[in-house]
């Protein structure tokens, strides 16, 4: 791994030291630290596998039965003092809190990813109590409403936005008192929600721009989800939420709940063949192999691609992978398939003349330092320079079906504030894309529109590289494999352009970047073959992957895996 920038090496010590003056000086305000389990039991009611975004949950409400005994796994270690400052979210990952996934090369037939090494995009999962809710960006943002409706009208009961939405409402402490006015939105749960106390003077403008086009400005987890926003995020008094610090350590003090950190499950064991049922999970820690016993049930939430590496680990998964790679087969269901994505690109580049956005030297300022750490305000607040949000609809949808195909993220910032080997850690973006070209002067006065592609058509695999569990799986997201999903993800770039081309924006002279994305140079700017070639070249995750053990086929409704018990 490279040498990070010394200016960013730096920054990085000075924060850690202020967070460590401050913490030792404001007790009160101390997250507290997670306590490893000495030693774990020989036998638990529930063992959850997995402490992330839903595993800390799950530890969290089993452990309310007192008299259940409650184990919770994780591999990683618990979060850091800087990752709890929202500006920083990206520089969590290629950490020790991260997987560090890269998908498999595309090749000749799957063109996407092309600006990366080796053709290979980098695939950001937490590997620590809170997983992924510590290396996000905090966006509070629920799927529609249809989304939801759909599964239950694909043959899952009580997964319709009706049912479901007890839940958010249950995990929910918003502060927002108009917000907390509607049905949509609850306080006193463990999940701090907040506006975000700090924003650039794009954020309004981007607003502004919205309802030029003819869209409002709402609560996008409100009653309608089309429309542009000012990002809520999952923040408690300026500081990350993260599923940790809301639901593992309000847990951990209970008697009956043991965590154990830097905990790798190897496999779950299951007795009786005919009827086979979950009773062991085996995992590793610190060179040790340990074994417990399951009274009850196992909880598998390792997340899009752990969970269906455990259940392959297991002996769960297609028959004929599994016999491949000498793994007795337990179950023949199809794990590691229908995974999808929401999908963007990061080339949408924009320019402003005054300076509205986050400059590269804004968070090393000493008052932003101060403002932050005395009163939880400031631009280290933002929520990792992600602050608005569109619902929209390409023009392949009908609108009046209230159901957006895309999402227009606003950043006010670019990835040219990142030093270059930064950039290449965080994206692999390769260490010679930008050589020679006019993107080595471009630096700040920037900002981004991500356009996402909310229902992708493309489906990609999750299989077995090695039957050991230290090896990461093979991820192949087969990204832009469907027509569909490149005309859509086109579509939206267009209408990102069309955003910044409005009066609001022209007020300041934003305009795009118009020097040719590496690659893409033979193709007119801006035409619809040049933005294919960026989405092909620039292929972003929006970090959302998921469905590799789906409802119906290998989980029923009530997510118990189909065929087995336990």
């Amino acid at each position: 791994m490279a040498p990070l920038d010394w200016q960013l090496q730096c920054f990085l010590s000075l924060v850690t030291f202020a967070f460590s003056l401050y913490n030792s000086l404001a007790p009160k305000n101390r997250i507290p630290a997670l306590t490893d389990a000495p030693q774990v039991q020989p036998e638990y009611d529930f063992v959850v596998i997995g402490g992330g975004s839903a595993g800390a949950v799950m530890a969290n409400r089993l452990s309310e039965l007192e008299d259940a005994t409650v184990l919770l796994l994780e591999a990683g270690g618990q979060e850091t003092d800087l990752s709890r400052v929202p500006l920083l979210a990206s520089w969590n990952q290629a950490t020790e809190l991260d997987w560090r996934y890269r998908t498999k090369p595309a090749d000749e037939k799957r063109r996407y990813c092309l600006a990366m090494t080796n053709t290979s995009c980098t695939w950001p999962r937490g590997k620590v109590v809170g997983g992924s809710s510590v290396l996000n960006y905090m966006l509070y943002v629920r799927g529609n409403r249809k989304d939801y409706d759909l599964w239950e009208q694909m043959g899952n009961p009580g997964w319709s936005y009706k049912e479901i939405l007890k839940y958010f409402l249950k995990s929910e402490d918003n502060s927002n008192e108009d917000l907390l006015k509607t049905p949509y939105h609850a306080s006193g749960g463990l999940l701090s929600v907040q506006d975000v106390p700090w924003t650039t003077p794009l954020a309004k403008v981007f607003l502004k721009a919205g309802k030029f086009l003819g869209y409002k400005t709402r609560d996008i987890n409100g009653e309608l989800q089309e429309g542009f926003t000012i990002t809520q995020g999952t923040t408690r008094s300026g500081s990350r939420c993260s599923t940790s610090r809301a639901f593992a350590v309000t847990a951990q003090t209970r008697q009956n709940l043991d965590i154990s950190m830097h905990s790798l499950v190897s496999r779950i064991g299951f007795t009786n063949k005919k009827h086979p049922k979950a009773t062991k999970v085996h995992f590793l820690k610190n060179g040790k192999k340990y074994t417990v016993k399951v009274k009850k049930e196992v909880i598998l939430s390792g997340g899009t691609i752990n969970s269906p590496q455990t259940l392959m680990l297991s002996g769960i998964g297609p028959r004929d992978h599994l016999r491949s790679l000498g793994i007795k087969v337990v179950r023949n269901l199809p794990v590691g398939f229908d995974l999808q994505d929401h999908l963007s690109v990061g080339s949408m580049f924009f320019r402003v003349d005054k300076n509205h956005t986050i400059p590269s030297s804004m968070p090393l300022t000493p008052e932003a330092i101060s403002q932050y750490l005395t009163a939880g305000t400031g631009p280290m607040t933002s929520l990792g320079t992600c602050e608005g949000m569109a619902f929209i609809y390409s023009k392949y949808v009908n609108r009046s079906n209230s159901w957006p195909d895309l999402q227009l993220q606003f950043s006010a910032d670019s990835i040219h504030s990142f030093p270059k080997e930064m950039a290449a850690q965080l994206w692999n973006l390769r260490a010679d894309l930008f050589d020679g070209t006019q993107y080595e002067e471009v630096t700040d006065d920037l900002f981004m529109i991500f356009p996402i592609l909310l229902r992708p058509k493309s489906r990609g695999r999750i299989t077995l590289r090695s039957k050991d569990p230290f090896v990461h799986p093979i991820i192949e997201p087969n990204y832009l494999a469907e027509p569909e999903d490149v005309a859509v993800l086109v579509d939206g770039m267009k209408k990102s352009l069309q955003l910044v081309n409005t009066p609001p924006f022209r007020q300041l002279n934003a305009r795009p970047v118009a020097i040719p994305f590496p690659g893409c140079e033979r193709h007119k700017l801006f035409s619809d073959e040049y933005l294919e070639c960026c989405i092909r070249h620039f292929t972003w995750t929006f970090y959302h992957p998921t469905s590799t053990c789906s409802m119906g086929k290998v989980v029923d409704h009530r997510l118990k895996v189909i065929g087995v018990e336990g």
